[in-house]
């Protein structure tokens, strides 16, 4: 009885903690609903909810705002604005800082989160698997004798907290897996572990 209890568990935990992620995340886009006239919300025109609508709503701004930003006219918009935002005091560094962050994770030519690494923490022989996020820079920097790295230790089984280490380049080991595979691990705390590649081996 223990053993079919426990099977059931493994089926159904998954399958419900995955529609309550969608749920949250469907249900906090749809809020996008909200720019709209109250006439033409889909309980209004179709006289029931849709979820989704809004999350469709959402994904169509944001195409709409990187196509329009793409052009001669936008990219003078997107200076404007933020010479705007650069003059209002609170606002001005809030948003420098914000935009410094998404502009090195979603950058197609940055390099952070795209190498998962194999560091020694907390302590010397414990290993942990960290990202790479880029290099000291600043004033920090001066402070640094040789060639560091800074990395971001996620904790499991929830990456979206962790450390932020500066560490020597020789201290850090590469892996030969994706970032995707690497926090699969990281969330499953070691039991989802990366499909093994195959080693090229040249003759001699």
């Amino acid at each position: 009885m223990k053993r079919y209890f426990i099977t059931g568990l493994l089926i159904w935990v998954p399958l419900v903690i995955t529609a309550w992620v969608l749920s949250v995340i469907v249900n906090t886009l749809d809020q996008t609903l909200h720019l709209l006239p109250e006439v033409l919300h889909p309980r209004n025109l179709f006289g029931f909810s849709i979820p989704g609508v809004g999350a469709l709503l959402t994904l169509a701004i944001i195409l709409f705002t990187g196509l329009l930003a793409a052009n001669f006219i936008g990219e003078k918009l997107v200076r404007w604005w933020n010479a705007l935002l650069s003059r209002i005091p609170v606002v001005n560094s809030v948003y420098k800082a914000v935009k410094q962050v998404s502009d090195t994770l979603f950058a197609p030519n940055g390099n952070a989160f795209r190498k998962a690494l194999l560091v020694q923490y907390p302590r010397h022989g414990a290993w942990t698997i960290a990202f790479l996020t880029g290099r000291p820079g600043g004033d920090i920097k001066n402070h640094l004798d040789g060639d560091y790295v800074s990395v971001y230790v996620p904790t499991t089984p929830n990456p979206t907290s962790g450390f932020f280490l500066m560490m020597p380049r020789a201290d850090v080991v590469e892996l030969d897996m994706t970032v995707d595979e690497a926090l699969k691990y990281i969330i499953s705390m070691g039991v989802v572990a990366p499909p093994p590649r195959a080693r090229i081996v040249t003759p001699t």
